[in-house]
């Protein structure tokens, strides 16, 4: 998986600098360096403890699944808004957008497991009154919706894996480096945003040449009472990286119907993945969109609307 390519796919669904805040103000902000929200003490046990998750609820036929949508890394739900807006007109049926742990508007915990957030879903989708829906994951996104229909096939109607699969995803990404370099920026409390932002991206730039990607983990750079934060938990994420590249071993199989979403001009769907693939979604059907990268729904978001419209016929 290149760093890169999965970046600036995300720029094209991001606007820089206009951030939402909401969820940010409870946190404490005394650090020397931009900080980061600290996060809730963990506890130990098989069950992971859930968090309240940011959402965005379209309203639609509640007679009908729901279509849930999860984003990836250092995403957040607005990666997806076009999307559901599109949907939820088309088809009439309701539409979440949701922010993972420790990413967006939804609280910092240092569990950032897959267990932990099928966890969060587990909770909040009966919360809602929206089960069993259509769950629709991305990437990392794509993986916690795999594990929760694995684990909880009540609750899942049906499943689409957009360009990700069951399997641990081979990288070559500075993803560990690039948090690493956020983590170190460090802005003086009294600085005008503008030149605030400014300073954030030179001392990006010593480790991450390439101006779209800083941008787009710019986007994570937030005010809070007169002070930049960020938004996304680095520490926690740096320190699950390998297990959020990997996928939680599991024996039971989902008897839902299955989709997976495969961007053509990506790599991260393998032939020798579909092995497992069959393994643990026996209904699974791939289709691939053509001249799509890894963010097909970015790349071509009417191909995208068009293969889950078609999967839900």
């Amino acid at each position: 998986m290149q760093a890169g390519e999965l970046l600036q796919g995300m720029l094209r669904w991001t606007r820089a600098w206009r951030l939402p805040l909401r969820g940010l103000g409870p946190y404490s902000l005394s650090f020397s360096r931009v900080p980061v929200a600290p996060s809730s003490s963990g506890r130990s046990g098989a069950e992971p403890r859930s968090v309240l998750l940011s959402y965005k609820l379209l309203d639609g036929e509640a007679t009908r699944p729901a279509l849930v949508f999860l984003h990836g890394l250092f995403g957040s739900k607005t990666n997806f808004n076009s999307i559901a807006k599109a949907l939820a007109q088309q088809t009439g049926r309701r539409v979440l957008t949701v922010d993972a742990r420790n990413h967006g508007d939804s609280p910092h915990n240092p569990d950032m497991s897959y267990e932990a957030m099928s966890q969060d879903l587990q909770d909040l989708l009966p919360q809602l009154g929206l089960v069993p829906c259509v769950l629709i994951g991305h990437s990392m996104g794509g993986k916690t919706a795999m594990l929760l229909a694995l684990q909880r096939p009540e609750l899942v109607e049906r499943l689409i894996a957009v360009d990700i699969s069951p399997v641990e995803t081979t990288s070559s990404s500075n993803f560990a480096s690039y948090m690493a370099a956020m983590r170190a920026v460090d802005i003086p409390d009294e600085m005008p945003r503008s030149s605030a932002r400014k300073l954030a991206d030179e001392q990006l730039s010593t480790v991450i040449q390439d101006m779209a990607e800083r941008q787009f983990l710019l986007t994570n750079l937030v005010e809070v009472d007169g002070r930049l934060v960020w938004r996304v938990n680095l520490e926690a994420l740096a320190q699950h990286v390998d297990k959020i590249l990997a996928f939680p071993p599991r024996q039971e199989s989902y008897p839902g119907p299955t989709l997976f979403l495969l961007g053509g001009n990506s790599q991260y769907v393998r032939p020798s993945h579909h092995v497992e693939i069959r393994r643990l979604f026996p209904r699974a059907q791939m289709h691939t969109v053509p001249n799509a990268g890894h963010w097909i729904h970015a790349d071509c978001p009417q191909d995208f609307v068009a293969a889950i419209r078609g999967f839900l016929a």
